[in-house]
């Protein structure tokens, strides 16, 4: 017997995450501060003071536990696609938080990445076909799904930590790409994903509360790592139950931190440099450097990732009624973003 149907625990469980982590980061912001774990100013950071950089550590607990806890009460769907979620997603944390601790060289935790993704991927979240026009669904090699789902993976999982260097924009965008993927799940079926989703999305608000400009507390490695993680794992799983243009549309729900990505990577190529190297050079900072302010450079990166996921609803579950949902809940982003940006401006 069960106390609600997994379905009907979105909310629930977007409001247990929010609510838990707006009681668990000033916990984790005093503790950083006690202990030193502090986040400290250099030439390619644009913060000016030292900030504590654990907030990961709330974004984990706030969406693995209240998961656990709503799919407990309801069921547990004993499947490996579930086990290899909770399981790569909190590796990719504590290697994260290990990080923010001890600052790990760029190709070890490239290596561990690797091997964590190895891990889900034998668990079963992989991409085994793909949509080609006129061709359909096609099937392809063990070895070129291995490095498309490892690619997808450990590309996405640094691709959302790329973007977190201006106050709010990560967080902003994660919840956003959560958000827009846990309501095309949820009109395919797809409840697990869609809770997981939901719950995610719950967590990073809770966060946001204290991260939007100026920060009080830097969600680090572990949470960017972690969200990053989650949301390309996800994005795996709702590409293998979609056999036609469907299975791209985590493309247009991530494409903030794929442009990103992209784009820096073919620049330290083209330099003769490693693109694992980290610079002062991604679009947030070219933003900056065109003289707009944080929460404008934010804003402005966030009606974009809206307008993508919008767009994404459309293509993925064109039902009227869920696409007015999504433009109700990202308004409702925009209005808290938009509260914060404005305090933020006037302490500037």
């Amino acid at each position: 017997m069960t106390f609600f149907q997994l379905s009907e625990a979105n909310i629930i469980g977007t409001i247990i995450a929010f609510v838990t982590g707006l009681f668990l980061v000033p916990v984790i912001i005093s503790f950083s501060e006690k202990q030193g774990l502090l986040d400290k100013p250099n030439e390619r950071k644009i913060h000016s003071h030292p900030v504590p950089r654990l907030g990961g550590i709330a974004i984990w607990f706030c969406t693995v536990v209240s998961f656990l806890v709503l799919i407990l009460l309801s069921y547990y769907p004993h499947r490996s696609l579930v086990s290899g979620l909770l399981l790569g997603s909190s590796l990719i944390f504590l290697l994260g938080l290990i990080d923010d601790i001890y600052n790990l060289s760029a190709k070890f935790k490239f290596v561990i990445q690797i091997s964590i993704a190895t891990i889900v991927f034998l668990l079963g979240v992989k991409i085994t076909a793909v949509f080609i026009p006129v061709l359909g669904l096609v099937e392809i090699p063990k070895i070129l799904s291995y490095i498309i789902t490892i690619g997808w993976i450990v590309g996405i999982s640094n691709a959302v930590n790329f973007i977190d260097g201006v106050d709010g924009l990560a967080g902003s965008v994660i919840t956003i790409s959560s958000v827009t993927l846990g309501l095309i799940s949820l009109a395919m079926s797809d409840v697990v994903t869609a809770l997981v989703a939901f719950i995610l999305a719950g967590s990073m608000l809770g966060f946001l509360t204290y991260n939007f400009h100026p920060a009080k507390i830097f969600m680090g490695d572990s949470g960017a790592l972690f969200a990053g993680f989650l949301l390309a794992t996800l994005s795996v799983m709702f590409s293998m139950k979609n056999t036609d243009c469907k299975m791209y549309v985590p493309l247009l729900i991530l494409a903030v931190p794929i442009v990103d990505i992209t784009f820096s990577s073919l620049r330290r190529i083209f330099k003769g440099k490693s693109p694992f190297v980290a610079d002062a050079e991604h679009i947030h900072h070219k933003l900056l450097n065109l003289g707009l302010s944080q929460n404008k450079a934010v804003l402005l990166l966030v009606v974009f990732s809206i307008a993508m996921g919008a767009l994404a609803t459309y293509i993925a579950a064109s039902d009227t009624t869920k696409y007015f949902l999504y433009a109700v809940i990202m308004s409702i982003v925009m209005i808290i973003l938009n509260r914060y940006a404005k305090n933020g401006e006037g302490k500037e």
